[in-house]
């Protein structure tokens, strides 16, 4: 038995921390051990993707349990297991990549070796949860863009950026109006078009983080913006993200949406937070939670009405219901046993006040008509 194995044997499957020092020390003694360890990490990797598990789930998770050098490690670890792909990764993929957080950790053998073996014990015990695309590798992976999708994504990432930068009200709604404009006019189109030359499109999924503090009322908005646009949101508390059922015309523009109304609402609260303390006030955590409660709430109730008034055109009642239909099925098998959670925290008058006077103010543009 090698010095990993007898490591790996003694370190990852217990929670003793003595029995993690031991095995550490070992590996810390044996420096013809390293790249052996370095192979077991990418194999961990891989059981995790065969296990429904993506790059942004496994850096999240490990965040969330584990310190910032963790992170690094399995940035690097994930870096150099996916590199023996190539270009055949599934979709969101390549950006999942892109967002690894390079860089080297310095430390001792022995603290190194034991943030390894930390590393690797939260590895194994990652779960099998609902996958949402192939694993890297698939023979059978083979995806095709939608014209033109790439410069339409660009456009609408740029749109919203700088709305949320701008100190001007107006020119953020402007900016903001314009991006949900391309991104109705997308979306309407893509199901047009699917209905009218009978392409075979069917819903998919991804998951978008739901970080905490406050993750309830953020999941409360991020299930909003999905609703309004024919999408579905599946909450997973315990592994801080939701996973977004729909069609690929809406799932982009649901995270990007969700995002930018996020960032709103953070600045808003900031501000109302601000000129509470001015008066003298302290309670913050109990005014952010009612805040955000009421920010998602109201905006809910906006976004539906926006998505009633898009919808209303009788020659599109069809070809959306069918799609509909179809999130709903798609959704339904992806997690056949769901559960209702009821809704705490929100004690705060003033901070509820402030929240949905900021879901009123938040830029959301009127609706527009598909294009002919």
């Amino acid at each position: 038995m090698s010095t990993v194995e007898k490591a790996l044997a003694g370190a990852l499957y217990v929670a003793d921390d003595s029995a993690l020092d031991t095995a550490a020390s070992l590996l810390a003694a044996d420096r013809a051990a390293d790249a052996e360890l370095r192979l077991r990490g990418e194999e961990f990797v891989r059981r995790a993707w065969e296990r429904g598990w993506q790059p942004a789930d496994v850096v999240r998770i490990v965040r969330r349990d584990l310190d910032e050098h963790h992170v690094r490690l399995v940035c690097g670890l994930i870096a150099e297991e996916t590199e023996r792909y190539g270009e055949r990764l599934p979709p969101r993929w390549s950006a999942q990549l892109a967002d690894l957080e390079a860089g080297q950790w310095r430390a001792d053998r022995f603290s190194y070796a034991t943030a390894v073996l930390e590393l690797y014990r939260l590895l194994v015990r990652l779960p099998s949860i609902e996958p949402v695309g192939q694993v890297p590798g698939a023979s059978a992976l083979h995806v095709v863009p939608s014209a033109g999708e790439p410069r339409m994504l660009t456009r609408i990432r740029a749109l919203l950026a700088k709305a949320e930068a701008t100190g001007y009200p107006e020119e953020a709604e402007a900016l903001t109006a314009k991006a949900q404009e391309l991104m109705a006019r997308h979306s309407i189109d893509e199901a047009v078009l699917a209905a009218q030359t009978h392409r075979a499109d069917a819903p998919a999924a991804c998951r978008i983080g739901v970080d905490a503090p406050y993750e309830t009322a953020k999941a409360i908005l991020l299930d909003a913006v999905a609703s309004a646009n024919r999408c579905r949101a599946v909450w997973n508390s315990g592994f801080g993200f939701s996973t977004v059922v729909g069609f690929e015309a809406d799932l982009e523009g649901v995270e990007l949406l969700y995002t930018s109304l996020l960032v709103q609402g953070t600045a808003a609260m900031t501000r109302a937070e601000a000129g509470q303390r001015a008066g003298g006030r302290k309670r913050t955590k109990t005014f952010r939670q009612s805040f955000l409660m009421a920010y998602a709430s109201r905006l809910g109730e906006r976004l539906a009405a926006a998505t009633k008034s898009v919808t209303a055109a009788e020659d599109l009642l069809p070809v959306l219901a069918s799609r509909d239909v179809a999130v709903t099925d798609h959704a339904d098998r992806m997690f056949p046993r769901t559960t209702s959670t009821r809704v705490r925290g929100v004690t705060d008058l003033a901070g509820w006040e402030h929240g949905t006077t900021a879901a009123d103010s938040a830029h959301m543009p009127k609706a527009h008509p598909p294009l002919t």
